[in-house]
């Protein structure tokens, strides 16, 4: 079976942001680990714009070519970790938005967080976002990386992590990979069966059906 993938997803948008050199030290670590092949989405550069798509996701009938090449390297991921800053209590619209844009890819996979801040180290967003990926039926993993007062870690640009930071990496990357390899196995049995989420389910419920129990809405 061929080696799987971890996607770390890079949350903020906005200019200044740290949140890239933060992702950058992690998905060094991660290759450092070799659990996984790693890549990193930064939703900067993906620059997706607010949903666009007519039909409800877990249909899978994209009309946007920005929404079928997000939709590839989700599908082709096998865990996911989300660095993201806390606004006001939770996490930056662009990574809801970059949610919101798929279902099915999503289902049956790990989720890990790297979440950075001041005094509270940007852990409010990570239980809000917990919240989006249970729904999606994604498995938040217990370990998480928690980086507090940031501003003082950054270096031209550069994040410098200390040892708690890397230790706590690497129980997230041991957790993800544990949990992973179960999930893919979970992922095969159900597309053998036919039975993928709400998706494969499209053909005996109907499309009003499915759009529903999948509470997509419009």
């Amino acid at each position: 079976m061929t080696r799987m993938t971890l996607t770390t997803v890079v949350a903020s948008t906005r200019p200044g942001r740290v949140g890239r050199s933060v992702a950058d030290w992690f998905t060094g670590r991660a290759a450092q680990a070799d659990l996984f092949d790693v890549r990193t989405v930064d939703l900067a550069e993906l620059a997706l714009p607010f949903l666009d798509e007519p039909h409800p996701p877990v249909l899978r009938r994209y009309t946007q070519r920005h929404t079928r090449e997000w939709s590839a390297i989700v599908d082709a991921s096998d865990a996911f970790v989300f660095v993201t800053p806390e606004y006001n209590g939770s996490f930056p619209a662009p990574l809801k938005n970059a949610w919101d844009y798929l279902a099915v890819e999503w289902q049956h996979k790990p989720a890990g967080f790297v979440s950075y801040g001041g005094v509270s180290a940007g852990t409010r967003a990570v239980q809000m976002a917990k919240l989006v990926v249970a729904n999606l039926r994604m498995l938040p993993v217990g370990p998480t990386v928690s980086i507090p007062f940031i501003n003082g870690l950054v270096e031209d640009g550069v994040f410098r992590a200390d040892g708690i930071h890397g230790t706590a990496a690497d129980h997230m990357l041991e957790e993800l990979h544990r949990v992973a390899g179960a999930m893919r196995e979970l992922r095969v049995d159900a597309s053998a069966t036919g039975a993928t989420g709400a998706a494969g389910a499209a053909g005996a419920t109907g499309v009003a059906g499915v759009a529903g129990a999948a509470g997509t809405g419009r």
